[in-house]
This record gives C-alpha cells, structure tokens and sequence, in this order.
C-alpha cells in the first residue's frame, strides 16, 4: 500500500510544500472504518445529513468484517450478502443510539449490535426451535469428549450416560435433531464406489421404486403363491386369508375358529414356512 503526506516547510518566510510517498506494510495498514473525534464532533454538532451517510459509509467495511467472521461458522446456505445487509441494520440502529459522551468507542459500542442484529434475522427465519438447536450442540459437544477420551464413536449407553439422561430420552433427542438436517442436492461430493466428485442429486437413489425387472419378478413370485396356496390344507389357508388378507389378530382368528390363540399361532408358522420352502424351490431352481 503506498501512502502519500504533504508536509510543510517554512524556509525564510516562504511555504515550500513537498509530497513524501511511503510503501506502508500490508499488517501496519490502518482500519478503513476508523473514524475521528473531530469528525464525531463536526457530526454532533450539525446533525447533517450528508455527513450521516459518510460517516456509515465509512463504517461499511466493519460490517463486512464482522459479516465474514460469523459465515465461517454458519452452512454454505447462508450468503454472505445477507449477512452483510442485516449487518447494516445493525449498523444504522447502533449509530442512531450511541452516545459519545460515554466516552466508548464507536467501534467497540456497534460491533455487538450488528452480530446481534445477523442472529436475530437468522433466527426469524429459522424454522427449527431453538431448544432442538441447543439439543443438538449439547449432543455434539458430548460426542466429542467422549470421541477424544474413547478413540472412538461412543455407544448409546455412554452417550446417555455422560449427557444423564435415558437411552430412551437419548433416541428422541436424536429423532428430534435428525429432523433438522437440510443438504443442498446441488452441493458436490464424493461417490463411494469410485470417489468421484459429482453433484448429491446424481446420488440420490428412490428406493421405493421398482424397475421393470422388479415388477416382473414381483408378478412371477405373487402368481406361484396362488398355485402354493391350493398345496396348504384348509387350516392353513383360513388362518393365512384372515391374518393377511382380512388383518386380524391371532386371538381374532382363534375366536372364528374356536380354538386357542397359541394354536393359531402353531397353523401360521406351519403355513408359512410351507409358502417359504415352495418359494425357495421353485425360484432357486429357475435362478
């Protein structure tokens, strides 16, 4: 950075004006935001306001600094842009309100208004509460004492342990901060098979859906147990059409028939293994 001062000499009554250029190192380079008293004082006293919008403009690289060192710690979801214009908010509501009398600086006084002015928008457009957020710091500040301590991922048991809390307080804990997890499909990353970078959406598999292979082998397997049905005795088809077909329980079953819950239990798993067996024949054949 070169830095350019004019200073004045008297020589015999005369002024003799020289410019003097200096090569000033990048860490020695002053704040750009740095403002003077006397700039403070020429506001205060004319409420102008022209010298209102230089002295923020000159305060605009504050707020990209604070801006910056906050997106560090937020997803890459977040722009930074935003950030920056919420900061201005912050920015202008801290310059209405400071009072130089106080004898604090402008810097020090408006710093904690503009990162309190960038939580406060994110949080309004947060849409998870914030005890799950908190929840979910206190989850990954235990896993990583008991990461360092154990040299491996810890158990549920120990989890719930060191947090004092029950497993079963632990799992909804869990289910309630797994909800929270948002990943942007354009995001790239590496595949497993050949650690290739590519975009999430290219790996983002419908595993609900069949292909034209799987539904055939579906059609196949439901005809063979139409056939497999007529090889089961009457029993067996009863007790297999009213548990599958007609959804009622084992003691349902048992009353229609008028025999005991655990014996209807003994013509299922009789029937099924069965079904089973005839399935495992016939398809281990063909394939």
């Amino acid at each position: 950075m070169v830095k350019t001062t004019v200073v004045e000499r008297k020589n015999s009554g005369e002024n003799t004006t020289q410019k003097k250029t200096q090569v000033l190192p990048r860490v020695l380079r002053p704040n750009k935001w740095k403002v003077t008293g006397k700039e403070w004082n020429l506001y205060h006293k004319y409420k102008s306001p022209e010298l209102r919008k230089q002295l923020l403009n000159k305060y605009i690289p504050l707020v990209r600094n604070v801006a910056t060192r906050m997106a560090m710690g937020f997803p890459r979801s977040v722009e930074l842009s935003d950030l920056i214009n919420t900061g201005m908010i912050g920015l202008i509501e801290a310059f209405r309100n400071f009072d130089p009398d106080r004898k604090v600086k402008f810097e020090t006084y408006a710093v904690p208004r503009i990162r309190g002015a960038i939580l406060d928008e994110l949080r309004a457009l947060d849409w998870v509460p914030r005890s799950t957020r908190a929840k979910s710091r206190e989850i990954d500040r235990a896993l990583t004492v008991l990461e360092n301590d154990l040299g491996r991922s810890p158990k549920k048991d120990e989890l719930a342990k060191y947090m004092q809390i029950t497993e079963k307080e632990l799992n909804f804990a869990l289910d309630d901060v797994s909800g929270t997890q948002i990943l942007s499909l354009d995001d790239v990353i590496y595949r497993e098979d050949d650690n290739r970078q590519v975009p999430r959406i290219e790996t983002v598999v419908d595993k609900t859906s069949q292909s034209i292979l799987g539904e055939i082998e579906k059609g196949e397997l439901r005809s063979f147990l139409v056939v497999a049905m007529d090889k089961l005795t009457e029993q067996e088809k009863l007790v297999i059409a009213l548990y599958y077909y007609e959804e009622l329980t084992l003691k349902e079953i048992g009353a229609v028939m008028h025999i005991s819950e655990s014996r209807v239990s003994q013509i299922h798993t009789r029937a099924v293994v069965k079904l089973r067996g005839m399935v495992h024949e016939k398809f281990s054949m063909t394939g």
